[in-house]
């Protein structure tokens, strides 16, 4: 089985949390934490890693875009989606520059909430992290990629389920070597002692 995914769901509404727990369930491979805030969402985030945030974007205190901010100043990573009942252009602009991944409206369905979540966690990391503008003054210069590493990298991307696979498939026989080399042993000693 594979690892949980942990998602963290900001919305002073206690009701959206719980339709994301009903949603997103143990059986489909997620688990579910809540925050009412900003603030709380942030202090929840020094204490656990979280594979991905939706956040409400009208909350007192901090809003959904600025939690987005800071989530991506501190992990640029985590995928990040606002759901909001007021969704305007402008909003979405904003949320869009900070870096989130999606933009949802309420109200919200059950397979608009997997899609999001399947969405999030594909992306590539390359869209996730927003590439650094160069200022005006400054000069950019590309390096030369080794093409070694590069295909050594693709080889080993490629050959990693294969070898998954080979251990999944060898671990009994080597489990049922193993035990029946420990018998034998046992019954040596028995056999010696008599």
């Amino acid at each position: 089985m594979s690892a949980l995914r942990k998602v963290l769901v900001v919305d002073d509404d206690a009701v959206v949390g719980k339709s994301f727990n009903r949603v997103l369930t143990r059986d489909k491979g997620y688990v579910v934490i809540t925050a009412q805030n900003g603030t709380e969402a942030l202090e929840k985030m020094c204490t656990q890693n979280y594979d991905m945030v939706f956040t409400d974007i009208k909350m007192p205190g901090m809003d959904g875009v600025e939690l987005a901010a800071e989530v991506k100043a501190r992990q640029p990573w985590t995928p990040v989606v606002i759901i909001t009942g007021y969704g305007t252009t402008a909003n979405e602009a904003r949320a869009k520059e900070v870096g989130v991944s999606d933009f949802m409206r309420k109200p919200l369905s059950p397979e608009m909430i997997e899609e999001s979540a399947a969405h999030a966690l594909l992306e590539p990391a390359s869209a996730i992290v927003a590439a650094p503008s160069a200022s005006p003054v400054e000069e950019v210069h590309a390096e030369p990629v080794e093409k070694t590493s590069t295909l050594k990298n693709v080889a080993l991307f490629i050959a990693a389920p294969f070898v998954g696979l080979a251990y999944a498939v060898l671990l009994p026989f080597v489990g049922t070597a193993m035990l029946v080399w420990v018998g034998v042993q046992a019954l040596r000693t028995k056999s010696a002692a008599e």
